[in-house]
């Protein structure tokens, strides 16, 4: 048996080569797509690689000797044959009709005898170098001796479950100081915290609260009532509250500016304070605004100034603010409206802390919606904490139920506590901000 191995660029070619060199006999074993040259890899010449085989040895037999038929008696083997894929691909893809018909043997013997067949391997063998095609991979392995697992893998994965196990623990430790993890809690207790967080308060407050709960819980067997819980919830808020609740106006406060962001009712607050002080405690109020950014936000002010008979002064920078302090000399007691600006930017409010120092003896009270989210309540407080603002008056408690931001501004920062308005009728719907009324506000008990 001769194997041999051709590297053309047809197969034409090919088996103009197999006809010369190994006779109209010769078997094609395989044919596969190379690439040769080129750097790397890359930028090869595309050819075809062509296994031929022969059952005569070289030199033993004529080309016209091969044509004849064989004098060994037949065989129950089955001769060789070329698969019809292998030899469709050798001939360019053509149908097996239009393959080129060889010469057949004149005998009864349709194609020669082949006494020996090469396997695979030892063709592979004999054609050298050649590479061949990747075997199948069958669908179960079988493999009688399989081989150790990988070590160092195995300690991978380990360290993987093992660090999400970690992860886990830190997890359910952050979901249990939360009060995520409910299936230890008393009902009433859980039932008490769910009310709570409905009112937006802060994860440190109510961790202060059902810690506090807890705690009289596993001391006093009979705590756990209705009554005796909601008087702890309170005791606690209360003390966060610490005596801060809203005080009046004294006699003693001669000038109040009132500071704030955009549309959380200013002038209005304003409006229904001056009327109070003046046709419940009759004292000579007069009104001042540096609000010359908001269209008719003067005209308005001046409004309420013409229905109470007070006078009004409109200022534009510190020098004018001087002025008006003079001519509004003889008013005991004066209210200034600054414009709404976007204070999370901390020069608008540099700029309005040096317009306000511009007069002594006053005292700064800066106004907030309930309406707004608590994070945009906790900037603007931050900004102007540090220009030493220390009171807070809070609108629109009627068009919301949710009460907690009040007592979050309390607990994050020192200020104190004045005003609450309720609606826009002047001056009835304004009230002070006691602590009684937030923390019935916040228990669900709510007071007009």
């Amino acid at each position: 048996m001769r194997v041999k191995r051709y590297v053309v660029d047809t197969m034409p070619e090919a088996l103009q080569r197999i006809r010369s060199e190994l006779g109209n006999d010769a078997v094609i074993l395989s044919t596969k797509d190379i690439r040769t040259g080129g750097f790397l890899g890359l930028f090869g010449k595309k050819r075809i690689e062509v296994v031929a085989a022969t059952d005569t040895q070289e030199g033993t037999a004529s080309p016209a000797s091969r044509l004849q038929p064989s004098a060994a008696p037949p065989v129950a083997s089955a001769p060789a044959v070329v698969p019809k894929q292998s030899a469709a691909k050798a001939y360019g893809g053509q149908p097996a009709a239009t393959l080129p018909a060889q010469t057949k043997p004149a005998g009864p013997l349709t194609m020669p005898h082949v006494p020996d067949v090469l396997t695979e391997r030892e063709t592979a063998a004999a054609a050298g170098p050649a590479p061949q095609r990747p075997k199948p991979r069958p669908a179960v392995e079988t493999a009688p001796n399989p081989a150790p697992p990988n070590r160092q893998a195995a300690g991978a994965a380990d360290n993987e479950l093992a660090r999400e196990i970690r992860q886990m623990k830190e997890l359910m430790k952050s979901l249990a100081a939360r009060g995520d993890l409910r299936q230890d809690r008393h009902p009433l207790i859980q039932r008490w915290a769910d009310r709570l967080a409905e009112q937006d308060l802060s994860p440190a407050i109510l961790e202060d609260v059902i810690g506090s709960l807890e705690m009289r819980a596993a001391s006093d067997p009979d705590f756990l009532t209705e009554e005796k819980v909601r008087g702890q919830v309170r005791s606690v808020l209360c003390g966060i509250v610490g005596g801060r609740g809203g005080t009046p106006i004294t006699p003693e406060t001669k000038v109040i500016n009132f500071v704030g962001p955009t549309g959380v009712g200013k002038t209005t607050t304003i409006a229904k304070l001056a009327a109070d002080q003046v046709l419940r405690s009759h004292r000579k109020t007069g009104f001042i605004t540096s609000d010359t950014y908001r269209i008719a936000a003067v005209e308005q002010l001046k409004t309420y100034a013409t229905i109470l008979n007070v006078p009004m002064e409109v200022v534009f920078s510190p020098a004018d603010l001087q002025k008006a302090f003079d001519r509004l000399s003889t008013c005991e007691l004066l209210f200034m409206d600054t414009a709404g600006r976007n204070y999370r930017n901390e020069r608008y409010v540099s700029e309005l802390h040096s317009l306000l120092n511009a007069h002594g003896g006053s005292e700064t009270v800066l106004v907030l919606s309930l309406t707004n989210k608590y994070a945009d309540m906790k900037v603007i407080a931050e900004q102007f904490v540090n220009f030493g603002v220390e009171k807070v008056l809070f609108t629109k408690w009627d068009e919301t139920g949710s009460y907690g931001s009040i007592l979050n501004l309390l607990y994050d920062y020192p200020l104190r506590l004045s005003y609450v308005t309720n609606g826009q009728n002047v001056p009835e719907d304004i009230t002070l901000l006691t602590e009684d009324l937030l923390v019935d506000g916040i228990l669900g008990e709510r007071r007009e």
